[in-house]
């Protein structure tokens, strides 16, 4: 039987077929009619049945012992994986997902990297920052001995998002930096933007406001002759805080002041950050001596602030 056959096949099998199926078939036959059902279920979107399914398909994987096929174990963890993150359970479904990471390395099957990098973007969801570390880096070397540079780029990139959230600055410019040559090399030019910009963060961070400046000048660049202008006001926003490091302060709250009309111009509006920009003009101001505005700004902001509380508990 040829391949488009089989295909056709498989397209004939509909779902009564696989419930029924099942009390006529034990062992790795039955796990993987569990997971076709998982399967279509999950594309229907009701991700709590698919995941039942799902587990019950990896409960009997798992009972056969040495006898299981391991890539359907590793199918089932995925797709438990799979509907733990649609569930928004994000480090259960990192954890379902590193098993089955696991088992396709040992066989050495060609999806382990693919699944690997899905598993890092989960791990940082679920703020595991030192795990997605570790699994990142291991993908950028993988995607370096394919020849993948893109690949490795992107998994550097998201290193360095992972060490800025530790507060480990210096690794977080290295890695960003080592994503940038490689973007660079292939002229992806708002993916140099991207890395440039979240330098420049590092570096505000660092106290070099001077190349803190500099990068986010690039970043600026790259962004107005791309008319991203997301992007741009997010570069804009380290551009001024880096004039604020070096004691520009009236260039500085000029810079944020930009950034600012451009937020609020925005639909939806994004709040946090507003208020955040907000916070910065009315620091600069008291050192300016301006007490009266900071002040005004500052009893503006908490009645905002209030509201964001609320929502973020849930209220």
């Amino acid at each position: 039987m040829s391949d488009d056959d089989e295909a056709g096949q498989d397209e004939l099998i509909t779902e009564e077929m696989l419930w029924d199926r099942i009390p006529e078939v034990d062992g790795a036959e039955r796990a993987s009619t569990y997971y076709e059902l998982s399967a279509r279920i999950y594309a229907r979107g009701q991700y709590d049945d698919a995941l039942a399914l799902a587990e019950t398909a990896c409960d009997i994987y798992f009972g056969l012992g040495a006898s299981a096929p391991s890539e359907g174990l590793a199918q089932a963890y995925s797709a438990i994986g799979y509907n733990l993150n649609q569930l928004k359970r994000m480090e259960e479904a990192a954890t379902a997902m590193s098993k089955a990471v696991e088992i396709l390395r040992q066989s050495k099957s060609p999806i382990a990297l693919e699944l690997a990098c899905t598993l890092g973007e989960w791990w940082y969801s679920s703020k595991n920052y030192q795990k997605v570390i570790d699994t990142m880096q291991g993908c950028a070397q993988e995607h370096l001995v394919d020849g993948n540079e893109i690949g490795a780029a992107n998994d550097l990139h998201l290193i360095g998002c992972a060490y800025r959230e530790v507060k480990n600055f210096d690794a977080a410019v290295a890695s960003f930096t080592d994503a940038r040559a490689l973007f660079k090399k292939n002229h992806e030019v708002i993916h140099v933007g991207r890395c440039d910009q979240k330098i420049a963060a590092c570096l505000i961070e660092l106290g070099n406001g001077e190349l803190a400046l500099e990068t986010a000048q690039k970043a600026v660049d790259v962004f107005e002759t791309a008319h991203d202008h997301r992007r741009e006001t997010f570069a804009l926003l380290e551009f001024g805080k880096a004039q604020i490091l070096l004691g520009k302060l009236d260039a500085g709250l000029s810079t944020l002041d930009q950034v600012l009309q451009t937020a609020t111009e925005e639909d939806p509006k994004d709040f946090e950050f507003i208020v955040d920009v907000e916070t910065r003009m009315a620091a600069v101001m008291r050192v300016q001596g301006r007490i009266n505005e900071a002040d005004e700004i500052e009893r503006r902001l908490v009645s905002v602030s209030e509201v964001l509380k609320e929502q973020g508990n849930g209220a």
